[in-house]
């Protein structure tokens, strides 16, 4: 009989009976009695009772019974701490047992046992098991540690198990190498200062790959995950490790091979990308990947989704291979809809008509979301491959007269983007369009539709007609379609001012007067002013020439991707996230891609070249890809229609001719007297912006004076007291003193010298004192100062030594600048350079810093910081959170870029920072700390 019969039992009161027999001396009966209580703990019962008895029962040669106690000990040891240390003397005794099985046993279970006072009895019993004759108790050892270091991680390192446990790294056996290897990275994962005790070396490594060839498939994967993180020191090195990880891809298990791709990726990035090795490596990559797409669908899932990162870094691993990804009749959804995905990222002149036919074919699935995907891809695919745009074009069209709904309008909304890519091409087929209107139920397709309409508005004879049947609904029309049917609109009266006054006045009323949108509100009273004040204007920013989308929208931002090829074969590669964005608590260090060995030299910048300005970013090559909209960096290219940053827009309407009355050239004053001014309470001497200035960034800024501090206290100055701050005004740098004469006689013949610098400061003209400074009486001076001088790299950075002449004596003291008098009034990055130089700058030398305490949101936050010229490129929400993309330029040529993350109701706030010169971080830090707190 199984034993499935101990939990059929339906007695109650039994734990008496229990008790009875577990101090029986029939050892049967005890195994019996054991088992029952067992089966009681599995399915819920509370057994602590027996507590006692059960642990006299560890006192036995019977390892089934002594594995059973030991599962009750693991189950109740916490709650029953104070008895549990009766347990301690066998646990010793069972480490020194004949029988190996029983040593492992014994040493795995106390790594579970999560009892404190419990852990420090079992430092000695563990240090012999790590060096136990046995392998078998040696690799349950290894895992001990990592399990004991979650609960103790001071009494580990203390102890030294830490090089006990490096030590097992250069052990006969493969699957003690294996199991170290695993307790060494659990370790690592989350503990910083473990880092330097158990850093990898070459020596190790090579130690790992000899090991690697004999281990079981998931010892494969540990040690193939541990030599991913280790970065070679030279092209040479990295090529011996991927020569020997290589064969690993002809594995069976989908798991090592995806370890394998993942060592393999990384290293490829240290190689010269011309090399015939490379070549050889890019063809060996191919046929593994192939063949895990012949697996079960759920191995093809995770790996198309990891395929899909491969193909953004190198396309070229794949570029032969686009059969393999058609869809079959049988694949779930989400195979299929990966699958297409990847044929997209594949797709070029030479099999654009191969994967044309068979999208044209998937388009006629029953499968309504893939269908859609399928028609998307069409879209997709034109943009990318010009030569075969109008293939696609009038494969949409064939799919537009099957009139099937969901089909007409995911046409409709792609053929908005091939507008966009080509413009004054394809607009003939705009009638065939239209004929759909009365379809279209969707926001996303209504509103590329009116998008259409509103942009070609001249070429449409009928385009009020169809805007005005829209608008009948305005109220009840989703956000996006609200938008885009007020542009829309406006674009029409510019074009056709004279026959859709009333209409533009209706949807501007609607949008400002009866919607609760803040969007829309605030984007109709900015055309209203425009139309108003300047229409010139407006027809110059509504109808600017918009520049042409990117070829692929959706890819991942460049150093995101980095990262996660870094994660190969984990869940970060499934879900296309770091590790951090969906693991509670998880604050590992960021992973990134070594850099290519030959421009090490290159990437490597003293901290000495605070001397001289860094290299100009601006010559970095761009680009060649436009992140999509759902990356972070990738909004700084943002959807927006390439709008103007905040500085480019002050100036082009600087440029404005500036006029006190409305032009009437062709366009009348259709507000009368009920325009904008009285909707804002309006009045007179508004600017050219109707009173909006401050939205285009107009408006003046107020930098941060820090308070004055003593700098010379009159016990060191002879009676003369020096009180100081400094300032920027005007995009100078200004030294504020207040002398005060605390002696007995005047004071006369001020001077004032400064010593060789960080940032080369120094006065610009004599200092001009009140002279003479007659006793018990102060006088102001503001010196203005250039940063012409010498330079010397102070300690600390911001230090400025001075030396301050009158007629009693030479007095000196230092001062430290608050690095914000630093940041120029030109730190305003264009979007492209931005994200060149984000993407330029090393992964490594970027830090992080937690902003404690700001009260307040982004808004203010970013207006704050640019009134000390810190510049907001972009802002975009990402889950709930405000992300703002900066940058700041310091007078000495160096650019620093910053990310700050602000979460709702949080007011701590997180800095990220990229530069080149790592010593100016704290400075920058302080800055952002004392600008936001003031």
């Amino acid at each position: 009989m199984t034993d499935s019969k101990y939990f059929t039992t339906t007695k109650k009161g039994e734990i008496f009976e229990l008790k009875a027999e577990l101090n029986s001396d029939k050892k049967e009966k005890k195994k019996e009695a054991v088992k029952k209580v067992i089966a009681s703990m599995t399915v819920g019962k509370d057994v602590s009772a027996l507590f006692t008895d059960v642990v006299n029962c560890m006192q036995t040669e019977n390892l089934e019974l002594k594995k059973l106690v030991y599962l009750y000990l693991m189950n109740y040891a916490k709650s029953q701490s104070d008895t549990a240390i009766i347990s301690v003397n066998t646990f010793v005794k069972d480490c020194e047992d004949s029988n190996p099985l029983i040593r492992a046993l014994a040493v795995r279970t106390m790594g579970c046992i999560r009892v404190d006072k419990i852990t420090e009895y079992l430092c000695e019993p563990l240090r012999k098991c790590l060096k136990d004759e046995d392998p078998y108790v040696r690799k349950t050892a290894a895992v001990c540690v990592a399990k004991m270091h979650d609960i103790n991680a001071q009494l580990v390192e203390d102890q030294g198990f830490l090089d006990l446990l490096k030590d097992l790294l250069s052990d006969s056996n493969p699957m003690v190498v294996a199991n170290a290897v695993a307790a060494i990275s659990e370790i690592l994962e989350t503990s910083p200062t473990a880092q330097q005790s158990l850093e990898m070396n070459i020596g190790t490594i090579n130690k790992l790959l000899t090991a690697l060839n004999e281990c079981s498939e998931w010892g494969q994967v540990f040690i193939l995950d541990a030599i991913s993180n280790y970065n070679p020191k030279d092209d040479k090195e990295a090529q011996s490790i991927c020569e020997r990880v290589t064969p690993r891809l002809a594995h069976a298990n989908a798991a090592v091979v995806l370890s394998a791709v993942k060592v393999i990726m990384k290293l490829m990035e240290m190689l010269d990308p011309h090399s015939d090795y490379i070549t050889m490596l890019v063809k060996k990559l191919s046929p593994p990947l192939v063949t895990l797409l012949s697996a079960e669908p759920e191995i093809q899932y995770v790996a198309l989704r990891n395929i899909n990162l491969i193909v953004q870094k190198r396309s070229d691993i794949l570029k032969a291979e686009m059969k393999v990804f058609f869809v079959k009749y049988n694949d779930p959804i989400y195979v299929k809809l990966e699958k297409l995905d990847i044929m997209i990222r594949l797709t070029n002149q030479g099999n654009i008509a191969q994967v044309l036919a068979e999208l044209k074919e998937y388009a006629t699935e029953v499968d309504v979301d893939f269908v859609r995907k399928s028609v998307r891809a069409i879209g997709r695919c034109a943009i990318k491959v010009e030569q075969a745009a109008e293939r696609c074009v009038s494969t949409l069209l064939d799919l537009i007269q099957t009139k099937v709904n969901y089909v007409v309008q995911e046409a409709i909304v792609v053929i908005k983007d091939i507008f966009r890519k080509y413009p004054n091409k394809y607009e003939s087929i705009i009638a065939t369009l239209c004929e759909n209107l009365d379809t279209l139920d969707e926001p996303e397709a209504r509103a590329s539709m009116i998008w259409i309409i509103g942009e070609y508005a001249e070429r449409i004879d009928n385009a009020d007609e169809l805007l005005e049947s829209f608008l009948e609904g305005f109220q009840d029309e989703n956000t996006q379609v609200q938008l885009q049917l007020l542009t829309a609109i406006v674009k029409l009266f510019l074009k056709r001012p004279t026959d859709t006054q009333e209409l533009v006045q209706q949807v501007l009323s609607l949008a400002t007067q009866d919607s609760d949108n803040p969007d829309l509100r605030d984007r109709g009273y900015i055309y209203w002013r425009l139309l108003s004040t300047d229409p010139a204007a407006a027809k110059e920013v509504v109808l600017a020439e918009k520049p042409l989308i990117s070829e692929e929208t959706d890819l991942l931002e460049p150093t995101l991707l980095d990262e996660l090829i870094c994660h190969i074969s984990s869940l970060a590669s499934v879900y296309h996230k770091p590790p951090n964005a969906f693991v509670e608590g998880k604050a590992s260090l960021r992973r990134s891609l070594p850099p290519r060995s030959q421009s090490d030299s290159m990437d490597a910048q003293p901290a000495s070249s605070l001397e001289s300005p860094t290299s100009n970013v601006s010559s970095a090559p761009q680009a060649t890809v436009i992140p999509g909209a759902d990356s972070l960096i990738g909004d700084l290219l943002d959807m927006d229609l390439g709008g103007p940053t905040p500085f480019q827009q002050q100036q082009m309407y600087q440029q404005m001719p500036q006029q006190s009355q409305p032009q009437q050239s062709g366009v009348v004053d259709f507000l009368g007297g009920e325009g904008l001014d009285s909707l804002l309470g309006g009045g007179g001497g508004m600017d050219s912006l109707g009173g909006l200035g401050d939205i285009f960034g107009a408006a003046s800024s107020n930098s941060y004076v820090p308070p004055a501090e003593v700098w010379l206290p009159a016990s060191k100055g002879k009676g003369l007291e020096i009180n100081g701050t400094f300032a920027r005004k005007n995009g100078q740098i200004f030294m504020e003193l207040t002398f005060t004469n605390k002696a007995m006689q005047p004071m006369v013949g001020f001077a004032i010298q400064f010593n060789r610098n960080s940032f080369g400061l120094t006065p610009a003209s004599p200092l001009q004192v009140q002279s003479p400074l007659i006793p018990n009486s102060s006088a102001s001076a503001s010196l203005q100062l250039n940063t012409s001088g010498q330079i010397q790299k102070m300690d600390p950075l911001l230090m400025v030594q001075v030396a301050v002449k009158n007629s009693i004596d030479v007095f000196y003291f230092s001062s430290m600048i608050p690095q914000h008098v630093l940041f120029t009034e030109d730190g305003e990055m264009d979007k492209k350079e931005f994200l060149a130089s984000w993407k330029e700058i090393p992964t490594t030398n970027e830090v992080q810093y937690v902003i404690t305490d700001v009260q307040h949101n982004a808004d203010t936050v970013s207006q704050k910081l640019r009134n000390n010229n810190i510049f907001t490129i972009a802002k975009r929400n990402v889950e709930g959170q405000d992300m703002l993309y900066q940058s700041l330029k310091l007078t000495n040529g160096i650019k620093v870029l910053a990310e700050l993350k602000i979460a709702p109701g949080n007011p701590n706030f997180t800095l990220s920072m990229k530069c080149r010169v790592l010593d100016i971080y704290t400075g920058i830090q302080t800055a952002y700390d004392t600008i936001l707190h003031n």
